[in-house]
């Protein structure tokens, strides 16, 4: 298998220098952001590359003599989103993306399959959590409306380019559980656009991502190793859907997500957490994990995502990484395959 790091934790350093503390870590690949919620800090030359073959060879020879290999694109965003400065951006970004996946000589681009308005002239999303009354099937009739016809497009546009749009099982978009993923496929007839499994979303959902990788089978494209704690106790009280955040001031660092929307702060006694590997779940879980993913794709691309909060950047990826390392060697993976 192909493991490697999501390089948006090193963004504060550059590409080089992200190369060498993946490969000190013993990994092999490097998961690109592309645009979206976060900037292509990584890809300076996007735009020439998408038009130079000279741009594009002095960007890949970036990589040579490192041992880490590009291990997909990412970019992480809501293209469905009814703003058109989140939404049409977002959207671009993705196209983009797989075009830059060609010329890359990439197939995987990792993305969200975004969330709409609840009506025609919204301006701010709106999740359906629990449809339980008529009026929330309507949202839902409505966006899966805006979600197929998006969806089918760059169904398209990723096959003439010979890459496989994986999407993260995210919730607050359309798609973010194994029904979902299925009515998708089915009322797009898409071929290229399918799942990149990362398991914490599906952790604080109380689903089993192994489980998720056995029904999907062949629709899983790509994986993410990010771990999840919840805190039961604080779960009690406040539930899986925990909604206590507060809003950042401007003044305060923030994270903006498109136009005029900022990420909030976790709660401070939340009801889960992200956490590097082996802190929600053990080397045993991660070596099933794997091993439903091998069974899906010999050469599947495994990527770190680091979230946890608690540890510093490169801190979080030795946890991981030495996890994930051991869960390899117990499924027989002795060393990662060459990205």
């Amino acid at each position: 298998m192909k493991l490697g790091i999501y390089n948006a934790i090193l963004h504060d350093r550059s590409l080089p220098e992200a190369l060498k503390v993946i490969a000190d870590l013993g990994l092999t690949g490097i998961e690109i952001n592309t645009g979206g919620f976060l900037p292509a800090v990584h890809v300076p030359t996007f735009d020439d590359i998408l038009v130079s073959d000279a741009a594009r060879d002095d960007y890949l020879g970036i990589f040579e003599g490192t041992g880490v290999a590009i291990a997909g694109l990412n970019c992480n965003g809501n293209p469905l989103h009814p703003k058109a400065e989140i939404g049409q951006k977002h959207a671009e970004d993705i196209r983009r993306s797989i075009r830059l996946a060609e010329r890359l000589g990439q197939n995987r681009v990792v993305t969200m399959s975004g969330l709409p308005g609840g009506e025609p002239g919204a301006t701010v999303t709106n999740w359906i959590v629990n449809a339980w009354n008529s009026a929330a099937l309507d949202v839902l009739d409505y966006q899966w409306g805006i979600a197929g016809d998006f969806w089918r497009e760059t169904d398209r546009l990723a096959a003439d380019h010979g890459v496989k749009v994986a999407l993260e099982l995210h919730p607050q978009n359309i798609v973010f559980n194994t029904a979902d993923v299925h009515k998708l496929v089915e009322l797009t007839g898409a071929t290229h656009v399918g799942v990149e499994l990362d398991a914490s979303h599906l952790f604080w959902q109380q689903m089993d991502p192994v489980a998720v990788v056995r029904e999907l089978g062949p629709l899983v494209f790509h994986a993410a190793a990010k771990d999840v704690r919840v805190n039961t106790e604080n779960a009690k009280l406040y539930g899986v859907l925990d909604n206590r955040f507060r809003r950042l001031s401007p003044d305060e660092p923030r994270t903006n997500l498109g136009g005029d929307e900022w990420a909030n702060e976790w709660p401070k006694d939340s009801a889960w957490d992200f956490v590097a590997l082996g802190r929600g779940h053990d080397a045993a879980y991660w070596a099933e994990f794997l091993r439903a993913l091998r069974d899906v794709d010999p050469e599947m691309m495994v990527n770190i995502e680091h979230e946890d909060v608690s540890l510093g950047r490169i801190e979080g990826l030795e946890v991981a990484a030495g996890v994930l390392l051991e869960a390899a060697r117990m499924i027989g993976e002795d060393a990662p395959a060459r990205a």
